[in-house]
């Protein structure tokens, strides 16, 4: 009787543990690459990425560097 509920809480413990690492924010980019093609020096070009979040949890973007 005592390993049983012994075995239940720990089955317990480790649904909820695999729950918790679930719920994790994510970040998917459909399109991350991008060709200008040629480009006239001197000139102004810009591009605009879609960032979709697709995790379960709140995605914070804390830092953008342009690479």
């Amino acid at each position: 009787m005592l390993k049983m509920k012994i075995a239940t809480i720990i089955a317990i413990i480790l649904f909820g543990a695999a729950g918790i690492a679930d719920a994790q924010p994510k970040m998917s980019i459909p399109n991350s690459i991008f060709d200008f093609g040629f480009v006239p020096q001197n000139s102004k070009i810009s591009h605009i990425f879609w960032l979709h979040s697709t995790g379960t949890d709140t995605l914070k973007i804390l830092k953008v560097t342009p690479g």
